[in-house]
């Protein structure tokens, strides 16, 4: 019996869990989500977490192994989340858990491994596909960013690979795109595709549309937290009440009470979200799946559903036929990051 400690680290909340790893795979044993704000230090979080464990549990379990995924880059076993200002060191973590075995990845590499510890009902299908064992698996998730990685068979199991690949060129198709790109261009040195295919690009393309002459009014309530956001406060929900009233309109026959601008703004998000997951695809040919995760596809899966995200997704010109054997699903599971964090402790014990 192995007990695992894992962790989500992220820019305003973490969730940190104890399991014990058996046969049948793992059995929480007490979890809880902390507010980043609310503490110095990444310390003083583990220290709360192992007495309120040790308060439920009737005794602290000794650990096996321990592992944190941090929503920032890791270096030499070393990250840090700039906007906290909490640092992270494997070895010091080790010292205080007093347990040999401590690993720092990438949020992102957690969610890697977390899709192999899904479950069907974790997952929304878009393509059945082919599944081919051992064959390379394909990664990507917007959120307030956009993620990207791929996990290869290394002999004995899959190991997952970081990349940037959200920060690769923003590749207009239509002649919609390119006009954002061109008004994207006025406001930054560089397009990449996470400025349209993220929380942040949402906000984007709202603006871009807001501002071209032939846009529809916009409501009070998303130009409120447009403003706020466009003055620095990115915690306004912009992006969120963008996609909340275009989800709204979702199955509506009166035209009465629809927001057009949060419409069409979804609109040209899903087609270039679509457009990048396709790319993805067609770079790893992921035959042992593609995953879309980051919390944004699960929020907006109504968007999503009717066909023609899958269709953009797989347009791809002459070589289109490539994507058709490859299994597509959207994670629907939240804690992805997290099920990661367990299973790559868990391989260490």
């Amino acid at each position: 019996m192995a007990i695992i400690l894992a962790g989500d680290i992220g820019g305003t909340k973490t969730l940190l869990r104890v399991a014990e790893k058996n046969a049948d795979g793992f059995r929480v044993l007490y979890e809880q989500r902390f507010a980043g704000a609310d503490y110095a230090s990444f310390s003083d979080v583990l220290r709360a977490f192992l007495e309120a464990t040790k308060i439920n549990l009737g005794e602290l379990p000794i650990l096996s192994a321990a592992c944190f995924g941090i929503a920032g880059p890791v270096h030499d076993r070393r990250s840090q989340l700039t906007n906290l200002g909490w640092s992270f060191d494997s070895d010091r973590l080790a010292e205080e858990l007093k347990i040999d075995q401590v690993s720092l990845i990438n949020d992102f590499v957690a969610v890697g491994y977390g899709v192999l510890g899904l479950q069907p009902h974790d997952l929304y299908t878009l393509q059945d596909g082919r599944l081919v064992e051992r064959s390379p698996i394909g990664v990507i998730g917007a959120g307030t960013g956009l993620g990207e990685a791929y996990l290869g068979w290394n002999g004995d199991h899959y190991e997952v690979y970081p990349t940037e690949g959200g920060h690769a060129d923003f590749a207009p198709r239509n002649a919609l795109e390119i006009e954002l790109l061109q008004y994207l261009f006025k406001r930054h040195d560089r397009v990449s595709v996470e400025r349209v295919a993220s929380g942040t690009g949402i906000v984007a393309i709202y603006q871009f549309l807001r501002d071209r002459q032939v846009s529809p009014p916009e409501s009070s309530e998303i130009a409120e937290k447009v403003r706020l956001w466009e003055s620095g406060d990115l915690t306004s929900g912009a992006a969120s009440a963008i996609a909340d009233a275009a989800l709204a309109n979702c199955g509506v026959n009166s035209e009465t009470n629809m927001d057009h601008l949060a419409t069409q703004t979804m609109q040209m998000f899903v087609e270039a979200y679509a457009a990048e997951v396709g790319n993805l695809a067609l770079k790893l040919i992921p035959n042992g799946g593609l995953y879309i995760a980051g919390g944004i596809a699960p929020k907006i899966l109504p968007l999503l559903q009717d066909g023609m995200f899958l269709k953009i997704l797989k347009n791809k010109g002459r070589v289109s036929s490539v994507l058709e054997d490859i299994p597509i699903h959207i994670v629907l599971n939240p804690e992805v990051g997290l099920i990661g964090a367990m299973l790559h402790a868990a391989s260490f014990v």
